[in-house]
């Protein structure tokens, strides 16, 4: 019923399933074959205080670059919207760089996966993660990105969020969007980690303008003064 009510709202207000503000965007990178435990640390040093923990969508379908704006390609790389985002952040904040990875792997065509992102809001799922990190003491500041899907963050950050004590740290969230930014998410992170600080200021990109997007991601963390 969740995925039926959703698509005639979608279909009657924005008139295009890709304009679906709610729904995955299907950009994210494919790169879930790497298993790390260690985040990956920048040249620039921060003294570990830093960590850019981002979840990305795979993207196995071949879909055309050209036509879905929320892919990037930079430096002849292909990545993620969040991913994107996540590396700016980390070159200029020296940051370390944590991607947040299922065991399962998500469909990379674009119905499958919208239908299993539903599903699994609907089941309230945790979907098991196989990446982690061991040295979270090391990290007084979070920044924390996910895509959008359905109005919320992605299950596997419920997952991740309930297996970490983020007490006495800050947290930054930044997202990329279809249209609906952040919906209520910054709350729900609130609720997660309720002996963290959040920064209810974050920053919330549309999937269409990442890739113009490096100097408003720079100004952006320059205003957190870190």
């Amino acid at each position: 019923m969740k995925k039926l009510w959703i698509s005639l709202l979608c279909a009657g207000s924005l008139l295009s399933l890709t304009a679906c503000q709610s729904q995955p965007s299907t950009s994210e990178n494919a790169s879930q074959n790497e298993t790390t435990s260690t985040p990956e640390t920048s040249q620039i040093q921060n003294n570990g205080k830093i960590l850019i923990a981002y979840f990305t969508m795979p993207e196995t379908d071949g879909t055309d670059m050209s036509s879905s704006a929320s892919r990037v390609i930079n430096n002849d790389e292909l990545m993620g919207a969040t991913e994107y985002v996540a590396r700016v952040i980390q070159d200029n904040t020296g940051g370390d760089l944590f991607q947040i990875e299922t065991e399962q792997t998500y469909p990379g065509t674009h119905d499958p996966l919208v239908d299993q992102a539903a599903d699994e809001q609907d089941e309230n799922a945790r979907p098991a993660l196989k990446t982690t990190i061991d040295n979270l003491d090391d990290y007084d500041v979070i920044f924390l990105g996910y895509p959008n899907w359905w109005g919320d963050m992605p299950m596997p950050l419920y997952t991740f969020l309930e297996a970490y004590d983020f007490s006495d740290k800050t947290i930054i969230p930044f997202n990329t969007h279809g249209g609906s930014r952040f919906s209520s998410t910054i709350s729900t992170i609130e609720e997660l980690q309720p002996n963290a600080t959040v920064t209810e200021d974050g920053l919330t990109i549309s999937r269409n303008d990442v890739t113009d997007a490096e100097s408003e991601i720079v100004d952006w963390v320059e205003s957190l003064g870190l």
